[in-house]
């Protein structure tokens, strides 16, 4: 597993939903596809701060899917602190793709 140099776990405050989005109220953790328990050298572990429910793991897979090469996207979900972030690609992703995913999703990176 690679790691980014990006796993300080900072909290993100906050208890309530911020990211806005429709029926959004599933705030228990969730994930997103699983990496099926793979370690190759294309899996990448990273922090994301201000995730908050469902919609925000289905927001940040997404923009993560899309990156070219991402065969999988895992999220484990912590509501009000870093949710940690695993993907799978056939390739090594660099920190400023991972980190602009994150951002187009409206979410940073926790450092």
């Amino acid at each position: 597993m690679q790691d980014l140099g990006l796993t300080d776990i900072s909290a993100a405050g906050g208890g309530s939903c911020a990211c806005g989005g429709a029926g959004c109220g599933a705030h228990s953790h969730g994930a997103g596809h699983a990496d099926g328990g793979r370690h190759a050298e294309g899996v990448q572990s990273f922090q994301v701060a201000g995730m908050t429910c469902e919609h925000c793991v289905a927001s940040v897979t997404e923009e993560l899917t899309a990156l070219g090469g991402v065969e999988a996207v895992s999220v484990d979900l912590h509501p009000g602190a870093a949710s940690t972030v695993v993907v799978d690609a056939s390739r090594a992703l660099s920190a400023d793709e991972i980190r602009a995913a994150v951002e187009d999703a409206g979410y940073t990176l926790a450092h």
